[in-house]
């Protein structure tokens, strides 16, 4: 079971289980199922990130950027070996 730290950061925003449930369009059961690590819908994963208020676009931005670092990195490596 995989550890996360959804219930931390529900608690420190003070939102009860019932009420993120609601936001999120999802059951209180399966959220508590997630708090506690156990697997679930990608969708699920969207929907609960969305209504805590966190941006998606910056991750993917983010993942992005660490991509073209890679790149830069990787060509910078190949030609100092030449």
């Amino acid at each position: 079971m995989a550890a996360n730290r959804l219930k931390e950061i529900r608690e420190r925003r003070m939102i009860s289980k019932v009420e993120l449930a609601r936001k999120a369009g999802i059951s209180p059961n399966t959220l508590d199922r997630v708090e506690k690590g156990l697997p679930c819908r990608m969708e699920t994963k969207r929907k609960i990130l969305l209504s805590l208020g966190f941006d998606l676009s910056k991750k993917i931005r983010f993942s992005h950027m660490i991509e073209n670092i890679k790149s830069e990195i990787y060509k910078f490596h190949k030609t100092d070996s030449i």
